[in-house]
């Protein structure tokens, strides 16, 4: 959530950098004021009428002492006129904060003064690149010819189990999953400083709001009902990524400085309805409902912000660099950043069998969106309060990493050589086809 003094002190501005982002906000800012403005007026109102009824009470009471019942009386009734009044304009205070509350959920963060101002992903800077793309002496296959011919997913049944968009992964491939994010759950706990955290995969509704999901993308979220029952839907949501729940744990708390930095890593399946989503319906893992993902969490003073993203990028291409993989860092520009962040890296990682990049990480700082949203606040030495800036960042996500490790590794006898830093989790150095159908360790 914006800050509503700044909004109010610098509106010109605001509406300047909403602008950038091609969403029309910038056309929200003046029924912002006018709210701000008439619950101020409001508050006011009431705060003289509150002062009033004091010295007509203390008058009541010198009266009253005086033997003067009759004109206590008489400003008794006119203490209960202003306390009608006042009541009145408790609930018109009440109802004017809730409609300006709503409609500054609905304002996105002002990007960051540095962000490239752009109309679309075409106009993202390239930061840098890792790697070479590997050259082929023959065709590459796509990870879907790979996934069936080494038994690695079985779309077809996924389908039967549950729809287009989901995965089946078997043998191998499960297991591959498996290493994976136990990979990637060591390398940012044993060497980058996080301290791992398993959290429900529902949460609340206030959790989805603290960190910008809602109200925006309700439509894209799975809302669950305990029993079916539909009268009690959006008791809970399925999280569309572990930010949800684990950016949320100190909401309504007020940290000591000293607490700072807090970095969290987690592992979650993560669902995403996305309805209507390009490519959600044809075969491959390109585009799903459901996806596994190791997500990283920061919490850092206000100072340390964009230091802390330039590091948390660094967490995140660790894992492809350990993996061979040839990637590149883009950073957003204005018009295509999510919705609750200031600045925002995407790590794109080489897939040859796509012969495209594939997004499997987004790194943002969120300044003090979401800790104002989540109402989570940090007390100094001195006793003053800030609010903190919260980062999150895929560390990495799967299923593209998947497809970009089988794709990279495939061999022309059609196994796929696996990454180094896999094998002692895979027990393997290659996935090879006489191995499809077969169980996890290999066996039949």
């Amino acid at each position: 959530m914006l800050d509503i003094k700044l909004i109010r002190e610098q509106a010109g501005e605001v509406a300047r950098r909403l602008a950038t982002r091609r969403g029309g906000d910038e056309s929200k800012l003046k029924e912002v004021l006018h709210l701000d403005e008439q619950r101020r007026g409001l508050l006011a109102e009431v705060e003289k009428l509150k002062a009033t009824r004091n010295d007509v009470s203390k008058l009541i009471g010198a009266l009253l002492k005086d033997r003067k019942q009759e004109e206590a009386e008489a400003r008794k009734a006119e203490m209960r006129d202003i306390g009608d009044r006042i009541t009145a304009l408790d609930w018109e205070v009440q109802s004017t904060q809730a409609s300006l509350d709503a409609l500054m959920l609905q304002l996105p963060n002002l990007p960051h003064p540095s962000v490239a101002v752009g109309e679309s992903a075409e106009d993202n800077p390239v930061v840098r690149s890792w790697g070479t793309r590997r050259e082929y002496a023959f065709a590459p296959k796509t990870h879907i010819e790979l996934c069936e011919s080494l038994g690695l997913v079985d779309f077809a049944r996924a389908t039967k189990l549950t729809g287009s968009g989901f995965l089946l992964y078997t043998g191998w491939g499960a297991r591959l999953e498996r290493a994976l994010i136990q990979f990637m759950l060591d390398l940012h706990t044993r060497e980058h400083g996080y301290t791992e955290v398993s959290p429900p995969f529902m949460v609340k509704e206030e959790c989805m709001i603290g960190v910008g999901q809602f109200p925006k993308f309700r439509d894209q979220a799975y809302g669950v009902a305990p029993g079916d029952v539909a009268g009690e839907l959006g008791q809970w949501y399925l999280v569309p990524t572990a930010e949800a729940p684990v950016a949320n744990i100190h909401r309504e708390e007020i940290l000591r400085a000293d607490q700072l930095p807090i970095r969290y890593c987690a592992y979650t399946p993560c669902f995403r309805a996305e309805a209507g989503a390009a490519g959600v319906g044809s075969r491959g893992m390109i585009r799903v409902h459901q996806f596994d993902k190791v997500e990283l969490i920061q919490i850092v003073p206000p100072e340390a912000g964009y230091e802390a993203l330039e590091t948390l990028v660094g967490h995140a291409e660790a894992v492809l660099q350990r993996l061979g993989l040839h990637y590149r860092v883009i950073q957003l520009c204005t018009a295509d950043m999510g919705y609750a962040s200031a600045m925002t890296y995407d790590i794109e990682v080489w897939a040859p069998g796509q012969g495209q990049f594939l997004e499997v990480s987004s790194c943002s700082n969120c300044e003090d969106f979401q800790a104002r949203r989540m109402h989570l606040r940090v007390k100094d030495e001195a006793g003053r309060r800030f609010l903190p800036h919260i980062l999150n960042g895929s560390g990495t996500a799967l299923a593209r990493l998947f497809v970009a490790i089988i794709e990279t590794g495939q061999q022309a006898d059609g196994s796929v050589l696996l990454p180094e830093a896999l094998r002692a989790y895979m027990q393997t150095d290659r996935l090879v086809p006489a191995q499809a159908g077969k169980g996890t360790d290999g066996s039949s």
